[in-house]
């Protein structure tokens, strides 16, 4: 009787040294991962444009990945990903799945992801979110990430302004707001100070992933008369090139331009030998990205904080014209530019009430 209790005790103790030393290693594994200064991962929640949306989410993706590259990351958990939104019910949903995947920095791109991100900051404290191209004010746990598009779509305007045969261009927007706003305003602004004597179309798609829509509006523009087309309309874009190229490819002689948006657009443009793409408005959403993710790595997250990209510090500019804009009318911009950056010019943020 007495062997036996003292064989289930000692098989007690057995149990409980190795209960102890798996819970040890557990907390061990913790410590160690805290302790850890290069344990890092950061994810983004796309809009409904998709990761290859040739715009934002591309360009965040890209920032992410060449940010991931630099750090010995791997895409996946506890390194870099992303997650899509198919519709605008996604984004929530989204953000928290990727906080639930213990990821250190969420980023959202758009600012269709205001109410979830806010949603997300309030429910999930230790949570580091960042939101592209809005402002989520009030939550110490999210960093705001803004551009100066304004700026560099003033460059655009005067560039087409100048570059123009028919007095005529136009402007495509996906959805009417401040941000979009900021584009429309700094191009009108752009044109008038380059030469008053032309005119902007202005029509707005009412969606950022309507391609067939934005080529309906191209279509009417060139038709009345517009030889140079800024869109500022994510996937809505795409239907911009598609109806520019469609033209040059009936007519090699056709006057017809686009200009891109946030990234370099001129793979989007080619025809053959030739391509319909003047230049890109760039958001270096690219540098934001890696930026952010590297002073949260660093413990600086800047959370509670509004960072605004403009000329100035190199987060907006025109992508290279490949020869499409004439060295007399690059010199005007680079003249331009330089008053901006001076602050001898003011840009409007919003369009002026008509």
């Amino acid at each position: 009787m007495k062997k036996r209790n003292l064989g289930l005790a000692l098989s007690a103790v057995l149990a409980s040294g190795t209960l102890l030393a798996a819970c040890g290693s557990d907390d061990a594994k913790k410590d160690d991962k805290k302790g850890d200064k290069d344990a890092f991962s950061v994810a983004m929640v796309t809009d409904t444009g998709g990761i290859d949306d040739k715009s934002f989410n591309q360009s965040t993706w890209e920032g992410i990945q060449a940010f991931g590259k630099e750090n010995g990351m791997t895409k996946g958990n506890g390194g870099f990903d992303y997650l899509q939104s198919k519709q605008d019910s996604d984004f929530t949903t989204n953000i928290n799945n990727l906080v639930r995947r213990d990821f250190d920095l969420v980023f959202a791109v758009g600012f269709k992801l205001h109410d979830s991100v806010e949603q997300v900051a309030k429910q999930q404290k230790d949570a580091k979110l960042a939101i592209i191209d809005e402002v989520v004010e009030g939550h110490d746990n999210v960093t705001s990430i803004m551009f100066k598009a304004n700026e560099a779509s003033f460059l655009a305007g005067v560039a087409a302004a100048l570059e123009s045969k028919t007095d005529k261009v136009g402007f495509i927007g996906g959805m009417e707001g401040a941000v979009i706003g900021g584009f429309q305003a700094g191009f009108e602004a752009g044109v008038k100070a380059a030469n008053p004597k032309v005119k902007v179309d202005v029509q707005y798609a009412g969606s950022f992933g309507d391609a067939a829509k934005g080529q309906t509006i191209a279509k009417r523009m060139y038709d009345s008369g517009a030889d140079i087309i800024f869109h500022a309309a994510g996937g809505t874009g795409n239907g911009l090139f598609t109806e520019a190229k469609e033209r040059k490819k009936k007519d090699a002689k056709a006057d017809v331009w686009a200009i891109g948006v946030d990234r370099d657009q001129y793979d989007e443009g080619k025809v053959g030998d030739t391509n319909i793409v003047m230049t890109s408005v760039l958001k270096r959403v690219d540098i934001a990205a890696k930026d952010v993710s590297k002073l949260t790595k660093d413990g600086k997250f800047p959370g509670g904080k509004t960072i605004t990209y403009g000329l100035k510090d190199n987060g907006v500019d025109l992508a290279d014209s490949h020869g499409a804009i004439s060295e007399k009318t690059m010199k005007k911009v680079e003249e331009f530019k330089a008053k901006i950056v001076s602050g001898d010019v003011k840009v409007p943020e919003l369009p002026a009430k008509k």
